[in-house]
């Protein structure tokens, strides 16, 4: 594993945060920042990535200068993710973005190493999805040394990314959230 969000000594608590920039890793990083406030932590948000293909196909066929962009890349994606979850404002706690080459659970449980971090991962993906990939909440619930903390995506972001999703959208009359100015 490359990369690292390990600390040395009795450093303050941290929470890490799996992110992907899904809607449910958006959840995560706000009840992340909420658990970060409410112990006095750091938040260490942390986006995995590996090489196309995988380690084994780098391996057999090994290109540096994909790998640095491939790298690039995720470490745009961890920057977007966060300004989608917070809109460029600061979150208000202690916030060290960590970008590590490896596995999603095996990486989150390698950052998350210590016995007083609070590892906080949202749900993605539809049923097909988990099916057809192993459950990072799984894998890290069963091998983290430290509690972990699964987000359900919240109701209301889930039919806001299907009206977006229709096509005629724009047709349809949306619900007043405001009341209106008398």
């Amino acid at each position: 594993m490359q990369g690292s969000g390990r600390h040395q000594g009795g450093a303050a608590p941290r929470v890490v945060v799996g992110v992907s920039g899904s809607l449910g890793s958006l959840a995560a990083l706000h009840q992340g920042v909420a658990e970060a406030r409410e112990r006095g932590a750091e938040l260490l948000p942390v986006l995995a990535w590996e090489p196309p293909g995988g380690e084994l196909g780098y391996r057999r066929s090994p290109c540096p200068p994909l790998l640095a962009a491939v790298r690039e890349a995720a470490e745009q994606r961890l920057h977007a993710a966060l300004d989608a979850a917070f809109g460029g404002a600061d979150p208000g706690v202690p916030l060290r973005p960590v970008v590590i080459r490896g596995e999603t659970g095996p990486a989150l449980v390698h950052v998350a190493d210590r016995p007083d971090d609070l590892l906080v991962l949202g749900r993605s993906g539809g049923l097909l999805r988990r099916r057809l990939r192993r459950s990072v909440s799984g894998y890290c619930a069963r091998t983290a040394g430290c509690p972990v903390l699964t987000v359900p995506v919240p109701e209301l972001l889930v039919e806001l990314r299907q009206l977006e999703a229709h096509p005629g959208r724009a047709a349809w009359p949306l619900p007043e959230l405001l009341p209106a100015k008398g």
